[in-house]
């Protein structure tokens, strides 16, 4: 039984996996920071508050019912989303994208120097 757990373990799968969740972890934090102290607060200051939640609000005998917090939820997923796309998917899309451009330059250089490789011993013999 603990072989078969050093084994799954030690699989590539399951440390990625690992690995994937803290980074995970580490990006919530950045986006939530984001959107918590520099987005809700410019929302606040366009809107009066930084949440929905009084929107519609009304009570029952003592109980007091919030629909504007669907709202709240609704707008803070579209700013979670929002801030994810343009401050992590963009910029690593463009870093990928260079990446790329550099790899395709230096395989048509390679491409070229095997070239005049084979044209330097053809003219060799």
């Amino acid at each position: 039984m603990i072989q078969g757990f050093k084994e799954f373990i030690s699989k590539g799968n399951a440390i990625d996996l690992a690995v994937g969740m803290v980074i995970g972890a580490a990006f919530t934090a950045v986006i939530t920071a984001l959107v918590e102290k520099v987005i809700n607060p410019l929302v606040g200051g366009l809107f009066g508050q930084p949440n929905f939640d009084a929107v519609g609000q009304f009570t029952i005998g003592e109980a007091v019912v919030q629909p504007g917090a669907i709202l709240t939820a609704l707008v803070n997923l579209l700013l979670v989303g929002a801030a994810l796309y343009f401050f992590i998917i963009v910029p690593m899309n463009k870093l990928n994208e260079l990446k790329a451009d550099k790899a395709e330059e230096e395989e048509e250089i390679g491409e070229d120097i095997q070239l005049l490789r084979e044209i330097r011993d053809s003219l060799a013999r």
